[in-house]
């Protein structure tokens, strides 16, 4: 199986070819360019390098959010044309499992999977390694406070992993004190390998989405809408 991943979902971009479950090739942007700019000229140097055609790519897997409304629009954009003129299937994965994907984990320890969503909220999920070694998420995704997020987290050592622990890093250590660790900065941002490996992953299980109705997953509604939403209630009690 040959699958092209893509990841556009923060202020990173990322394009990986996998061939049967080997990566084949990846690319990291994070210049601060547009994702839109950068994006296909990463998957045609992807194909080249790794020495696969576009026509030849078998399973397409992208990260659906939560994360950036632009960069996620732009991703689905970009995987749903190239989807449907190659007539293959697409799968989608979440941003925070790809992030928590390539981490290692301690004994008992719980990892904290965190997204900077702004307006000092992140997004959140958490994970635990099962005993047959397969990390399996213990809670819903969701958009939170830090105070919020803290008074849900399980007992035990924590480890916290993303660019919303980056940026909460000193409110995260004295609120939970002596049972956090922080990943180190190569494990901050997600990796195309890891949307690769899980998408064929969940590819195999069954899973896929419907190339023309599928959309990204937001957890929350974007700037744009609350200000609609907001002007209309304010319009309606006038």
């Amino acid at each position: 199986m040959r699958t092209l991943a893509i990841d556009t979902a923060g202020k990173s971009a990322g394009v990986s070819l996998a061939v049967d479950g080997q990566i084949r090739y990846e690319v990291f942007h994070h210049a601060g360019l547009n994702h839109s700019l950068v994006l296909l000229p990463a998957i045609e140097a992807a194909c080249s390098h790794a020495g696969v055609a576009l026509a030849e790519i078998d399973l397409f897997a992208l990260t659906l959010g939560p994360g950036s409304f632009t960069g996620l629009r732009i991703a689905a954009g970009t995987v749903k044309g190239l989807a449907w003129a190659a007539g293959k299937p697409v799968v989608g994965v979440s941003t925070l499992d790809a992030l928590a994907y390539p981490l290692p984990t301690g004994p008992d320890e719980v990892l904290c999977a965190m997204l900077d969503a702004q307006r000092e909220q992140v997004y959140a999920a958490t994970y635990r390694d099962g005993e047959d070694g397969r990390r399996e998420r213990i809670g819903p995704e969701r958009v939170a406070g830090l105070d919020e997020l803290v008074a849900s987290l399980p007992s035990g050592p924590i480890l916290f992993v993303g660019d919303g622990a980056e940026r909460h890093r000193d409110a995260l250590a004295a609120r939970c004190s002596a049972r956090a660790r922080f990943a180190g900065p190569l494990y901050r941002h997600v990796r195309a390998a890891a949307v690769a490996l899980l998408g064929e992953e969940r590819y195999r299980a069954g899973e896929s989405l419907d190339v023309v109705r599928f959309s990204p997953r937001y957890l929350r509604v974007s700037e744009a809408e609350r200000r609609h939403s907001s002007l209309r209630e304010s319009t309606k009690n006038d």
